[in-house]
């Protein structure tokens, strides 16, 4: 590890409210909004590191908990309201109370890039205790939000594989995130894995349910395949839309590296999942030899043929030789109308 690292350490998938800023009418009222609850992350943690203890080094947050997702606003208006800067004073108090409290912090928004004028992207980050971003992760697959792919020779151009991919070796082990529903998509995961991954942060906004809801059953998959931890923050009320405001609330879980439930919240704001983690027992779980071990029996290039064959859902959709193009929600639309075509015509679909 590139830092002096340790073999245990506490983390807490921190279930929060989400203070939505859809009814902010304007830049600065959102902004405030946001500053606000970036205070009530810091009192949050204070308290959650109070009770569980000095070991408490890894805090996740739940997905976009400064803003809430957009709720018809255009892309231009979501960028201009909800969207970070990388250099702006949201991220610098969020690193305020990393170095504080002496945590890695980690957490979902959207933010710019001056690369790609009018878009945002959706991020999760790391920041760590001295206050620095050792990872930037952007959000590969969304339905409705601009993402790498659509930009995707520009941003290879700019940012190589490796930052589309991050793994960020810290004294806690190697983290990677993966955003929100992504963790139902196995590529995405193993190609951090791959990398190195030992610990996925995975902050959600998702039903919360009694019974085994997709993402739950991805993130146990994603343990298993992988043999990494698996610390998943969903969020508590979210809001300021019209959808009603415990429809997302709860379940933030921890997983083991063998795919085992450590700890599960209920609903509420609440610290409740959090566990140790043993980063020296996973290391020696994977070198160990044995049918057990997944992530060492997996024959990767079996399937790159196939993969790079499909050829499904276009890449550059928002880029026009070297401007980028601004959407519509029309745009997300007839990107996956094209994609369903393009899987009948390849006999995917009957």
């Amino acid at each position: 590890m590139s830092e002096a690292g340790v073999d245990r350490c506490y983390a807490v998938a921190l279930q929060l409210a989400c203070d939505s800023v859809h009814p902010d009418r304007d830049a600065a009222s959102a902004r405030a909004r946001m500053i606000r609850s970036v205070e009530r992350v810091d009192r949050a943690i204070s308290g959650a590191r109070r009770w569980i203890g000095p070991d408490l080094r890894l805090v996740v947050l739940p997905e976009y908990f400064l803003t809430g997702f957009p709720w018809g606003e255009s892309i231009a208006e979501w960028r201009d309201k909800a969207a970070l800067d990388p250099e702006g004073p949201e991220y610098g108090a969020l690193a305020r109370i990393a170095e504080c409290h002496g945590v890695y912090l980690s957490g979902n928004v959207y933010e710019t890039d001056v690369h790609f004028p009018g878009l945002y992207f959706q991020c999760s980050f790391v920041l760590d205790p001295a206050g620095r971003r050792v990872l930037g992760y952007r959000r590969l697959i969304s339905m409705f939000a601009p993402t790498p792919h659509d930009v995707w020779d520009a941003y290879l151009d700019r940012y190589g594989l490796e930052g589309v991919f991050p793994v960020a070796d810290t004294s806690i082990g190697r983290l990677a995130a993966i955003a929100s529903e992504e963790i139902l998509y196995p590529e995405i995961a193993r190609c951090l894995a791959i990398r190195g991954a030992e610990v996925f942060l995975h902050s959600t906004s998702e039903i919360a349910a009694e019974t085994q809801t997709p993402k739950q059953i991805a993130r146990r998959a994603r343990a298993v395949e992988n043999l990494a931890y698996v610390v998943s923050a969903n969020g508590a009320a979210l809001s300021g839309t019209d959808i009603p405001v415990d429809s997302s609330n709860g379940y933030s879980e921890i997983l083991d590296y063998t795919g085992n439930l450590i700890v599960r919240a209920g609903s509420g704001e609440t610290m409740v999942a959090n566990a140790s983690l043993d980063l020296a027992g996973l290391r020696a779980y994977r070198r160990r030899p044995g049918m057990g071990n997944l992530l060492s029996r997996q024959a990767l290039d079996l399937f790159a043929e196939s993969f790079a064959r499909a050829d499904l859902r276009r890449a550059n959709g928002l880029l026009e030789g070297d401007r980028v193009v601004v959407p519509d929600r029309d745009y997300f639309r007839a990107r996956q109308a094209d994609v369903l075509q393009r899987m009948a015509e390849r006999g995917v679909l009957r």
